[in-house]
This record gives C-alpha cells, sequence and structure tokens, in this order.
C-alpha cells in the first residue's frame, strides 16, 4: 500500500490493527448450525487432517533410522522399535491432543483460529504501544508456514510415489518425473478453483483413515509386544538409555506432528466441536493403530523397516494403495495451498504485504480465492526442493524446523493471550503453558541439528518473508508520515471551496484515501488541472479490522461535511475482499442515492524514489519501491469498473 488509493486505514501508524490469522480459506463461523456435525466433520476430514494423516507414509521410518544414526541394514533391538513408537504415540496426545484441541481451540476470535489470530487477541490485549513484539512474533511465523507451504507438497507427493518403487522397480528412475508431474498437475487446477474437488476430500480422506487403521489392526497381531509403547515410561527410558542420539531422534518424530496447526487454523470454518470430533474419533485411533501396525511388523520383520507404511498392505494391493496414498497427499498439499492463499489475503488487507490479484472461485464460499502470483512462486519453490532433495528422507531434514518455529510461536503468544486476554494469573499461565513451551522448544531445537542438512530451506524463507513485512510496514509508515506534514487538511479544503466555488459537473465523485482527515491528492489535481467539482464528492477510507469478518449493518459508515462532501469508511475483516460498488451499494439503505454509472473514481499513483533520509537503509527503501511496483493496481483489488477511473499520478521522494 505505497499507494495512496489503496485507501486501507491499516497504514495508518496510530492504528495497531493487526489481527490475523492462518485459516485454510475457510467459509466464516456464523452458521455452523446450519451443516449437521457429521458432515462438517466429514468436511474436515478432508481439509484439516490431509498434511498430519498422511505423516504415517515416512514418520516412523525416519525416526527408526535416525535411531540407527542413518543405517538401514542394521537389526533394530526391539527396545528401540517399541521407545521410538512411544515417542510419537505421546507426541500426538500433548502437542496436538492437548494442546490444540484442549487448549488452543479455546482461543477464538468471533469463531476464527490460527497462530494469526493469536496476535489479533495478544496485541488486543497488550494495547498499541506494546504490540510490536507480538506482531513480529506473527510475522516470523507466518514466514514459517510458508515454508510448511512448500514442504508439505513435496515430501508427501514424493514419499506416496515412491511406493510405486516395491511395485515395480523398473519406474525407480522416474520417480521424481512422475512426482514432478502431479505437483504441476497440482498447482494448474488451482485457478479452477477447489470446490467441487472438496466434495470428495472428505469421503476420500475417510477412506485413508479406515485403511490406515484396518492395516494397522492387520498387523497388530505380528507381535503383540507392541502395545508397551502406549506406556510413556518406555519414551522416558529411551532418552536415558540412547542419549546420544536422542535428539536425532526427537527431530525426526516432530515429522508425526505436521500438520497440527491446521487444527486450530480451520476452526472458523469446521466450528471447534466438528474438528474435535474428527480428530478424537476418526484420525487420532486411525494413526495410533497403524503406527502400532508398523512398530509390530519392523519387530517380526526388521527388514521391513526400507518402507514399514507400504510393507503393512497385503500382496495384491500395494498398488491400490500407492494410488490412495498419492491421492491422500494431493490432498494434503492442496490444503496447505489453499491455506498460503489465505494468509496472502489477509496480509494484503492488514498492510503487510503489496496488493496482489486475488480471484474468487466461488460465489458460495469466500474462502475459495486463487492468488496467481504466490500460485507460480509455490510452484518454482516446490520443484526446485523435488529435484534437489530427490527423496523424501532427504526432504524429511527440512521439515521440522518450520513446523515447530511455527509452534513455538504459537506458545508464546498464547501465554500472552491466556494472562492478558483471558486474566489468568502469572502461576497458572506458567503451569499451563510452560510444559508445552517446553515440549515445543525440545522439538525445534531438535530440529535446529537439521539446519545444514536442508533445514535452512525453511528458515531463509521464513527470514526473507519477515524482511519484507517489516519493510512493507516500515515503508507506507514513512510514507504516511512524510505525505501527511505537506497534505491539506479536508475541513481546511472544503472551507475554502465553499466561499470560492469551481465549476460544478453532474454526477457523484468517490476519492479513495487512506487518511480521510487529509484532502486526497486526487482530489486537489483535479481541482487544479479540471477546475471542475461534482455535485457530490466522497471521501472513501477502506478499513481492516481485527475481527474475521464484519456484519452487513457494520460494513459502511457515512458522515456529512457539508451538502457536497460526505466521509465513508468501509470496513472490511481481515478474512474479506473488499468490493467498494457493493459497499457503496449498501448507502442506499441509508438514504444516501449511489448510482455507478454516475459515478467517478478518483485514484492517486504514486512514484516512489529513494532519499538518504528516509529512515531506512538504501537497501530497505530499494525493496520497499520495488514491492510498490510491484503492487496491483488499486482498481483490479477494491473490484472497480474500469471504466468509471480516472488515476493521477504524483511523485514522492521517501
Amino acid at each position: 500500500m505505497g499507494h495512496e488509493q489503496t485507501g486501507l486505514s491499516t497504514v495508518r501508524p496510530e492504528d495497531s490493527r493487526f489481527g490475523l490469522d492462518d485459516g485454510h480459506g475457510a467459509a466464516g463461523g456464523p452458521g455452523h448450525g446450519k451443516h449437521g456435525y457429521t458432515a462438517l466433520a466429514l468436511g474436515a476430514l478432508g481439509v484439516v487432517y490431509g498434511d498430519i494423516g498422511t505423516s504415517p507414509l515416512y514418520a516412523l521410518r525416519e525416526t527408526l533410522l535416525a535411531a540407527t544414526g542413518g543405517q538401514e541394514n542394521v537389526v533394530i533391538p526391539p527396545t528401540v522399535v517399541i521407545g521410538v513408537l512411544s515417542l510419537i504415540l505421546w507426541s500426538l496426545v500433548i502437542v496436538v491432543t492437548l494442546k490444540y484441541v484442549v487448549l488452543l481451540m479455546r482461543a477464538d476470535n468471533n469463531g476464527e483460529g490460527g497462530i494469526l489470530t493469536l496476535v489479533a487477541l495478544a496485541q488486543r490485549a497488550l494495547g498499541r504501544n506494546r504490540s510490536r513484539a507480538a506482531l513480529l512474533l506473527g510475522m516470523i511465523g507466518a514466514g514459517l508456514f510458508y515454508g510448511d507451504t512448500v514442504i508439505t507438497p513435496a515430501i508427501s507427493v514424493l514419499s506416496a510415489v515412491e511406493g510405486v518403487k516395491l511395485v515395480t522397480p523398473v519406474l525407480d528412475d522416474y520417480i521424481l518425473w512422475i512426482a514432478s508431474a502431479i505437483l504441476i498437475g497440482l498447482f494448474v487446477v488451482q485457478s479452477h478453483g477447489t470446490q467441487r474437488v472438496a466434495t470428495f476430500f472428505g469421503p476420500i480422506m475417510l477412506i485413508w483413515f479406515v485403511t490406515l487403521a484396518g492395516l494397522g489392526i492387520y498387523h497388530i497381531a505380528d507381535d503383540l509386544t507392541i502395545f508397551r509403547s502406549i506406556n510413556p515410561y518406555y519414551a522416558l527410558m529411551f532418552f536415558h538409555d540412547h542419549a546420544g542420539v536422542a535428539l536425532a531422534v526427537l527431530g525426526s518424530v516432530c515429522l508425526a506432528v505436521t500438520g497440527a496447526e491446521a487444527l486450530y487454523g480451520d476452526m472458523g470454518h469446521f466450528g471447534r466441536g466438528p474438528i474435535r470430533g474428527a480428530w478424537l474419533y476418526v484420525v487420532f485411533p486411525a494413526l495410533w493403530l497403524n503406527y502400532l501396525g508398523q512398530g509390530a511388523l519392523i519387530l517380526s520383520d526388521p527388514s521391513a523397516i526400507d518402507n514399514p507404511f507400504y510393507r503393512l498392505a497385503p500382496e495384491g494391493f500395494l498398488l491400490p494403495f500407492v494410488v490412495l496414498a498419492t491421492v491422500a497427499t494431493i490432498i494434503a498439499s492442496q490444503s496447505v495451498i489453499t491455506g498460503a492463499f489465505s494468509l496472502t489475503r489477509q496480509a494484503i488487507q492488514l498492510g503487510l504485504l503489496p496488493r496482489m490479484e486475488i480471484r474468487h472461485t466461488s460465489e458460495q464460499t469466500s474462502g475459495q480465492i486463487y492468488v496467481p502470483r504466490v500460485n507460480l512462486m509455490l510452484l518454482i519453490v516446490v520443484l526446485i526442493l523435488v529435484w534437489s532433495f530427490r527423496t523424501s528422507s532427504s526432504l524429511s531434514h527440512a521439515y521440522g524446523i518450520s513446523v515447530f518455529g511455527t509452534m513455538v510461536v504459537s506458545s508464546m503468544l498464547a501465554a500472552i493471550v491466556i494472562r492478558r486476554h483471558w486474566g489468568w494469573s502469572l502461576p497458572a499461565t506458567a503451569a499451563i503453558i510452560l510444559p508445552f513451551l517446553l515440549v515445543d522448544l525440545s522439538f525445534f531445537s531438535a530440529n535446529m541439528l537439521k539446519l545444514f542438512h536442508g533445514g535452512y530451506v525453511p528458515v531463509l524463507l521464513a527470514m526473507a518473508l519477515t524482511v519484507v513485512m517489516w519493510t512493507w510496514m516500515r515503508g507506507t509508515k514513512i510514507l504516511f508520515d512524510k505525505t501527511r506534514k505537506t497534505d491539506v487538511p479536508l475541513l481546511e479544503l472544503v472551507g475554502m471551496l465553499s466561499k470560492s466555488p469551481p465549476a460544478r459537473v453532474k454526477g457523484m465523485a468517490v476519492f479513495l484515501t487512506s487518511d480521510p482527515e487529509t484532502a486526497p491528492a486526487s482530489l486537489l489535481h483535479n481541482l487544479k488541472h479540471n477546475k471542475v467539482l461534482h455535485e457530490r464528492n466522497v471521501i472513501l477510507t477502506v478499513r481492516s479490522v481485527d475481527t474475521p469478518r464484519v456484519a452487513e449493518e457494520e460494513r459502511v459508515r457515512l458522515s456529512r461535511i457539508t451538502d457536497d462532501f460526505w466521509r465513508v469508511d468501509l470496513v472490511y475483516g481481515y478474512m474479506e475482499s473488499p468490493n467498494v460498488p457493493k459497499g457503496l451499494a449498501m448507502l442506499r439503505k441509508q438514504g444516501f442515492k449511489f448510482d455507478i454509472m454516475s459515478t467517478s473514481f478518483f485514484l492517486s499513483r504514486r512514484s516512489i524514489k529513494p532519499s538518504p533520509q528516509s529512515g531506512m537503509p538504501v537497501w530497505q527503501d530499494n525493496l520497499f519501491i520495488s514491492l510498490t511496483k510491484s503492487a496491483t493496481d488499486a482498481t483490479s483489488f477494491f473490484q472497480i469498473p474500469t471504466g468509471r477511473v480516472v488515476e493521477v499520478g504524483t511523485q514522492v521522494t521517501v
């Protein structure tokens, strides 16, 4: 928003309303009752649990390999198998069930959840002057989420396609090509929307989880001693007996809980109850049984360590199982891609990123959106990862840092929310958060061992995105402060025009601005060059607030300055896309006539030049200027008819 025509008041330095969310583009919380609990729970299986539901493909294998120092052709002692499996099972209990399902899902913002919703709640609790740290944490969390977004499709699809080697070794040399073709197809279809496909996601994932549970039960009898892994004593004993590899093992155990953020992030779409029900009654039991089955299989046949997941399939069922696993990983990938689109829209709305083209692919569901620029960037990075790491095992090294980096951030923000927003005492807050934070930090520290073996990927990506968002924030603030010094107060201008009125023309003129207190540059230029004033003039500001959605009755606010001049505020939640014509049409209910065919929209486009006295380093100045140039024009972003727009250019030095 380096241009005045954005009209978003979130660029104002005195405003700190940066409520955020990383939900996967879901529709709003209201209306859950219109859908059956079962239908919502089934939908949650397809959207929420795709990522964590496909983790059995690689989690146990990679963890056991970490326990053996990466050696595949060794016999693993039964105590190691049981200890590792106990770590995985209890990580699901502590991290997913207790932290997310029981605790964090209580922290919602008008029904919406996600790590960046915690930012909104934390900022509200801390107040404007002390919320910068929470905002920075949110930026880091958002950057790490994008890291997860590119790694999840790469590792999930690769791990599924690698099962082809067990069907026919002839295709071994074509694994990367097959995976690349699937991924390219996945990103290409994004432009068509996922509404129709999403209808089938839930039932397919239900079949997937039933299959996981069934195959697990089928193999548990291979060695019933695997039930000892239910006792957390064996997890603790593993650390005691294998201290040398414990940290490396912990870095792989985290693969079992990837996707846990989705439980919280998609709460606004499906509701707290259906998501909890789907986890407790379907997903968690299916994952637990499948891991038990894999463990029992390895105890009875140590050679199965090469791919214990696919070894579960009976002879003759391997090929259908590979196909089902591939479909499940595509669904898992779809979930995080949609989440990236949603997060991008929220960041744009809140002034953290420049405007980008956003296409709505569904008339019924506001969350069904497509962001072409993000889609292309994700595809390029995903393909680079696939061809750079070449195997899901190698790629697993890059996975955990982004996942548990996000979880550490969520625990820190949750502490602020519980202490400040919920009003808990400091001892009570510490008692509830410290155990989770210690677990998250342990996993994060363990994954830092992989920093130079692939873990640098999400770290560099998160750092780059944080720098971009922080630069955009600083740049827009500097730009606002500088232009405000030379701007003419609106009321002063209106008074001057009343005393010395220019020529009048019929119709209504709408001037978009981010600061309703000063005269828009487009208005001043219109008066200077055209020397005319319309019959009615509207100073329009589009604001974003820290709630996911805004009720229709609160969407538009009208205030009279004179009979000729009016101020209009259009208010949107951070999960909504602004539509100026529709918003202005709502003025008719307030008796204010609005006809799009007799209305002209005046926008001011600023050309920005760097200055040594800007307050930012030269490189950051240049980055900010490049971001302003890359921004999508306001006409498209605010969905204004192109034939009704007049743009005025100005040059500003910052």
